[in-house]
């Protein structure tokens, strides 16, 4: 049986490139001209916020005395969570040496770096797990400063939960600030605060946009578009369950894919029935985001067989990936394209993206077909270094000087012959790049 649409996207995610990246260059040049002023000039315009900027301690005491005590609790498991799994994640690199020749010692280490700058969205959600994501992991890999920097609400400033998170989790500063002006703030050191080695989480397209023209001159966590999401489900699976998850997915915004892929024809009609009813039942603002989404970006597959949903969900290489089918095993062994995996109706994405303990700051739009999310090592650079004795550089030299000619480079060959005569004076080295 061949693959079949039983709904097919007749849009897909594509923000308006080239106005977006004409504003976002203006934007940036004139605050790196200017500075402080620029910045402040833009974040009055577009935050419409003229409070403090970076966040006293008097301020952030504020604030978590607005936070329920119950979601305090909240914040804090899932803080705890998301910190257990990055501490499992930074033991996975190790620094080592290993003798490559007798003599020659070379080794790894990983380093964090210095200063990271943590964007947490705060216009049409609060994304107070987005908080909790970025700078848990920056504080376990170890960096020295995080800034996190958040778009205030006019006359009121950062949300309050979200001041707490970013604090309970190791904030070393807290910036109220939006948009590609916050962006730059971290990336240029404006307002006191410590040049960003990198930028990492999520944001409008023209947070998105920003970091893209950054990127060199600072690290980012990558490039994200639309959040997208995509279900695997057969036979077994709840129908109910598989509507309300798509459903879940949809509302992140007018453009946010989501797409179900199954070899059980009646489970996709059954789900397509019903998330319309689920869609309707919302907020009004939830409720309009998944109603363009599903109408506009929304796909429904039949395929003939599980390997050929697997081949269909490793082709489209979903940022969100669930699984609600038998034999959960064989779906971990088989997959191979993700930013992360959800297997079994017990798990959902809204579990990772709130307080499960993976990371949530994920590849979109493809991107999971060749790097996965965030994690303690994109703070971290993986650096090498080597020492030797002089009868261990021996062999190394003596390579190096011919190949360095077969290539045509003759300096670096002559750095490796005056090691060999001033190591081993009166020896004779074939040292020329002819047989």
């Amino acid at each position: 049986m061949p693959t079949e649409y039983l709904k097919k996207a007749p849009r897909h995610s594509r923000s308006d490139a080239s106005e977006t990246r004409d504003i976002v260059r203006g934007i940036l040049d004139d605050i790196e001209a200017r500075g402080d002023a620029a910045a402040l000039e833009y974040a009055a315009k577009f935050d419409r916020y003229e409070g403090e900027l970076v966040l006293s301690s008097e301020a952030i005491e504020a604030a978590a005395a607005k936070v329920p005590e119950k979601l305090q609790r909240d914040i804090e498991f899932a803080h705890d969570n998301v910190r257990k799994f990055a501490e499992a994640q930074r033991a996975t690199v190790a620094d080592f040496e290993v003798e490559v020749v007798p003599g020659l010692i070379a080794g790894q280490k990983a380093i964090p770096v210095h200063a990271a700058g943590c964007y947490v969205p705060g216009g049409r959600y609060s994304h107070i797990a987005s908080a909790i994501m970025t700078v848990t992991t920056a504080k376990v890999a170890g960096c020295s400063n995080i800034v996190a920097c958040s778009p205030p609400r006019p006359d009121v400033g950062i949300n309050p939960a979200i001041v707490y998170a970013a604090h309970v989790c190791g904030a070393d500063q807290i910036l109220a600030m939006g948009g590609v002006q916050g962006v730059a703030a971290m990336t240029f050191g404006l307002f006191g605060l410590p040049k960003a080695n990198i930028l990492v989480g999520p944001g409008n397209q023209f947070v998105a946009e920003a970091k893209r023209m950054l990127f060199g001159r600072v690290g980012i966590d990558m490039i994200a578009g639309p959040t997208d999401s995509l279900i695997l489900a057969d036979a077994s699976a709840d129908p109910m369950i598989v509507a309300t998850d798509l459903v879940g997915q949809a509302e992140h915004g007018y453009n946010s894919p989501v797409w179900l892929v199954t070899d059980d024809r009646a489970l996709a009609e059954e789900v397509m029935r019903l998330v319309p009813l689920l869609i309707d039942d919302l907020p009004e603002v939830n409720r309009d985001n998944a109603t363009a989404a599903w109408r506009d970006y929304a796909e429904v597959i039949v395929c003939a067989d599980r390997e050929d949903m697997a081949a269909t969900s490793d082709a489209y290489a979903p940022e969100h990936l669930t699984v609600q089918a038998a034999d959960l095993d064989w779906w971990l062994g088989r997959l191979t394209c993700y930013g992360s995996l959800f297997l079994g109706e017990e798990t959902t994405v809204a579990f990772g993206d709130k307080a499960s303990g993976t990371n949530h700051v994920l590849p979109t739009s493809g991107a999971a077909s060749y790097t996965g999310g965030l994690s303690v090592h994109k703070y971290m650079k993986i650096v090498t270094w080597q020492r030797a004795t002089r009868e261990g550089s021996r062999p190394v030299a003596e390579a190096t000087a011919r190949i360095a000619r077969l290539e045509g480079m003759e300096g670096h060959a002559r750095t490796a012959d005056i090691r060999l005569r001033k190591y081993f004076p009166g020896e004779n080295f074939d040292l020329s790049a002819e047989g």
